[in-house]
Parts: C-alpha cells; sequence; structure tokens
C-alpha cells in the first residue's frame, strides 16, 4: 500500500550519517505556498536534534538527527482521520495523532496537512510544541 510506504519515510541506519531516504509529497496551490514559506521557518534543533539533509532534496522535508524525526509538509488528509477525531492543540495548531502508529502526528490547518514522524526517544509534545509555532504562522487558517 502506498500510503504505508510513504509513512515509512524513514531508511536510515543507526549511527549512519548523510542524507536521509525520504519520500516528499506534492502539494499543490495554496498548501504548496504555504509548506514553501514554512521551509524557511523550521527550526535547527528538535528536541535537541541538529537539522539534516534528506535525499532527494525537497522544499517539502525537513529531518533532524539521524532520522529521529522526520517532517513532511503538503501530505494529504489522513485516511484514518473521521471528522468526528479529537485533535490535540498546541499553540494554536490541530495535531492528529495516528491510532494505529504512535510515533505519527499530523498537523490539520486545512487545506495544508503536516506529517511529522517521532522516534529516537524524543518528546512528542515538545517537538509538537517547538512545531506550532512556525506552522500556525503559514498555515492558511491559524496564520
Amino acid at each position: 500500500m502506498r500510503a504505508v510506504a510513504a509513512l515509512l519515510v524513514v531508511l536510515a541506519a543507526a549511527g549512519c550519517s548523510g542524507a536521509v531516504r525520504v519520500d516528499p509529497p506534492s502539494p499543490q496551490g495554496e498548501a504548496a505556498a504555504a509548506c514553501g514559506r514554512l521551509a524557511g521557518l523550521l527550526p535547527a534543533t528538535l528536541d535537541g536534534a541538529a537539522r539534516g539533509t534528506s535525499t532527494p532534496e525537497s522544499p517539502y522535508v525537513a529531518v533532524w538527527g539521524d532520522a529521529e524525526i522526520a517532517l513532511r509538509c503538503g501530505v494529504p488528509r489522513p485516511a484514518r482521520m473521521a471528522p468526528t477525531d479529537q485533535l490535540q492543540e498546541v499553540d494554536g495548531v490541530g495535531w492528529f495523532a495516528d491510532p494505529e502508529r504512535p510515533a505519527l502526528f499530523t498537523a490539520v490547518a486545512d487545506p495544508l496537512y503536516v506529517e511529522v514522524t517521532i522516534g529516537g526517544g524524543h518528546a512528542a509534545p515538545a517537538v509538537l510544541a517547538d512545531l506550532s509555532g512556525p506552522i500556525g504562522q503559514v498555515s492558511p487558517k491559524t496564520g
């Protein structure tokens, strides 16, 4: 299933340096413009992990550490997200926590969706808080 493969964005070996393979999304219209603005606002470090590089390079992807944290901007609406699901609000940005993938969170700022995979022992609340500010600044609905 392509969606599952896209969600498994991290393909790095522990201790490996260099670019991390991440499948970039292809946002369109307003979402693509917001993602372009977001790229310049993302932090250099996130929960103690330094910003790295991804391959292929994309303005819609950011990674920190050895892909311990990966962000994909402009993804489709999460398939598992029901209209009645409660979102966790962090600094004005609603986050959908995937019930089947506890390390996967999606910022919901329709029409902008930003997917974040958090692993490597990082604290999800800290990561989401640090990303909510920049996402809120570029979101058509919260910015």
